[in-house]
Order: C-alpha cells, then structure tokens, then sequence
C-alpha cells in the first residue's frame, strides 16, 4: 500500500508524464532516498547498500501499481513503448486528502523530482540519478528485456 501511495503522489506530481516500469522502479527508489541525488532529505533513513533494496523494489512497484490501478488511481495504457503509468483523474483529489507528516514530506520529494524530470527531462534525470547511485539497470530491468536506458 505505501509503496502504491508514493507511485501514486510521483505520477500525479509528473502528470501529464507517464511512465513504464522500470522508470517507476528508480522513481520509487529516488523518491524514498532523494538526497542521495541531490535533492530535500531523504523519507526513509540512510543504508550503507541500496543495491538489494533495489533488486527486491521491482517486485513490488509491479504490484503496487497493480493495486493502485484496481483502486482507479493509477490509469495503465499499452503503447508501443510497452506498458505505461499516469495518475488517473482521481488522483489529485486523493493526494489531497493525504496530511500526516509523511505525506507531506513524501509530496515535497515529489514535487523536487517532478521539477527536475521537467527541467532536464526524463532522459536527462534517469542520466543524472545513475551518475549519483550507480548504473544498476538490471535491478530496472523489465521481462521484456528493456531497461532504462535510452
């Protein structure tokens, strides 16, 4: 469920931008440790190896986004670029009704993200956060064989 609250708070924050799964990974992974790129303190505390957060992270985005969907908050829509996420119409009346601390804090990490995807673009954010955490693409690896890069 948290995880599938902070997909959706990220997509509705980078609304109209949608994203594939293994962008929604790193989002996931950026969004809980954004000071690790650079950005507001992070929402979850500092560990000395992210790689096996990361590899267990796909997982469950997957089903999170799965749940979120079912709840009509996230809209998933095939494409030729494979399956994609955006918030749903009903997201942002949902976030707003998010207040504890954490949620606050979780949108302020939000927000930070959603500036810098639309400073550089999404291309240019994915670049940056493998610079600051380490190209570690087969953790953001789809079954399809994609990954994040490009």
């Amino acid at each position: 469920m948290e995880a599938g609250i902070r997909a959706v708070v990220v997509l509705e924050k980078l609304r109209p931008e949608a994203a594939d799964l293994a962008e929604m990974v790193l989002l996931d992974h950026v969004v809980v440790h954004t000071a690790d790129i650079e950005g507001p303190p992070s929402l979850h505390p500092d560990l000395s190896d992210r790689k096996g957060e990361l590899l267990v992270r796909r997982r469950l985005v997957e089903r999170s986004l799965d749940l979120m969907r079912r709840c009509h908050l996230v809209d998933q829509e095939i494409t030729d670029q494979g399956v994609l996420y955006r918030a749903s119409d009903e997201a942002a009346g949902y976030i707003e009704l998010l207040e504890t601390h954490y949620s606050q804090k979780l949108k302020d990490c939000a927000d930070w993200i959603a500036l810098q995807v639309r400073s550089v673009g999404k291309h240019q954010f994915k670049n940056f956060v493998r610079t600051q955490i380490g190209d570690w693409t087969e953790a953001f690896s789809t079954t399809s064989g994609t990954s994040l890069q490009g």
